[in-house]
């Protein structure tokens, strides 16, 4: 029960996640750092505290006596997953739902589901899953296994993205993605992928004041909202600071008070976007309490944002217009992810 409970947390977070985006669409009139920065204000700032507050409503205190060492590296792990997080939101813009998360979160899977163990390898730490233990038990090697599908399947995402635009006319790309920039696009999202692992990694680094919530007797399910705190304040840094210089080079300053645009919308649908992203690491966070935050629990939130924004793709009709061939490569590789899921899934109910 604790595996399907977990696989479950980690669908809802992935859907979130892939879903976000989403009202970001029907924002008229601004510029993107304007609306990135006012979903962000929500994902980062507003609702993480407040999240905490019902759920670990001793968060300030438990900060409060965590080591400044603890603090200042769960921040910098946000500050550079922050500059993932910019990329990101420039990949989709760039490449569309389907081919932008399948290549972004390709590296943020791999970067995030084995760094962590490989660093475990070199320091152990009690409960943590090391990458010998990957490789030399039964369940470990089939979490590889599923690990190495999932990145199939990526690959194959990306290759049916290749195959769309090799096959489409620029007029019928930018019907589904007005700048569609393959080239561009490309470029951001690599880096995208390698950063936002970072977030990952900032679990990692504040994983002291999870495991003191759980000792001051608040639910386990709920442990990791208080690292959220401290590791979207960096996040929240890069992404204010580059937005605002954005704001100043491009003259969009005026978006937020622009009565030609319709204000009241565009504030409402970038709070929907911010809060639904928030709330992929709020089910994630129940997911790894029943997984642990190993390779298993970030390949399946991965996995099923993949397979959601592959889902909004074909909502969005951005592949329209391609050939049979490339609709049943990108459909063999959401195959291949959802394979990923049973084979990860399968590998922790041996653990």
């Amino acid at each position: 029960m604790q595996v399907i409970a977990g696989i479950f947390f980690h669908f809802i977070g992935g859907f979130a996640s892939g879903s976000f985006y989403m009202p970001y669409k029907k924002v008229k009139g601004w510029h993107w750092e304007s609306y990135w920065i006012i979903g962000g204000l929500f994902s980062w700032l507003i609702i993480p505290p407040l999240a905490a507050w019902f759920t670990v409503p001793g968060f300030a205190d438990i900060i409060r006596h965590t080591p400044m060492e603890t603090i200042r590296y769960t921040v910098l792990f946000g500050m550079l997953w922050g500059v993932g997080g910019l990329t990101y939101g420039l990949g989709v813009r760039y490449l569309g739902m389907s081919l932008g998360n399948s290549v972004v979160l390709g590296f943020c899977s791999v970067f995030g589901a084995l760094v962590p163990s490989v660093y475990y390898n070199f320091h152990p730490h009690a409960g943590k899953t090391t990458f010998t233990e990957l490789l030399t038990t039964p369940w470990g090697r089939i979490v590889l296994v599923g690990v190495l599908v999932c990145l199939l399947g990526i690959y194959i995402c990306g290759k049916a993205g290749i195959g769309k635009e090799r096959e489409l006319p620029d007029a019928e790309k930018k019907k589904s993605v007005s700048e569609f920039n393959l080239a561009k696009g490309l470029v951001v999202a690599v880096v995208s992928g390698i950063l936002s692992a970072c977030f990952n990694f900032g679990i990692e680094a504040g994983k002291p004041m999870a495991d003191a919530a759980v000792r001051a007797g608040f639910n386990p399910l709920y442990q990791n909202n208080v690292i959220y705190i401290t590791l979207l304040w960096g996040g929240l840094a890069t992404n204010l600071c580059w937005c605002a210089i954005l704001n100043v080079r491009n003259r969009s300053y005026g978006d937020y008070t622009d009565a030609k645009t319709p204000l009241l919308k565009n504030y409402l649908f970038s709070a929907l976007a911010g809060t639904t992203w928030f709330l992929q690491f709020f089910f994630y966070g129940m997911g790894e309490s029943k997984l642990g935050n190993g390779a298993s629990s970030w390949i399946l939130h991965m996995a099923f944002i993949i397979l959601v924004a592959n889902m909004w793709g074909f909502v969005l009709k951005e592949w329209n217009g391609v050939s049979k061939q490339t609709k049943w490569t990108i459909s063999l590789g959401i195959g291949a992810i959802l394979l990923s899921v049973l084979l990860v899934g399968y590998g922790n109910a041996l653990k």
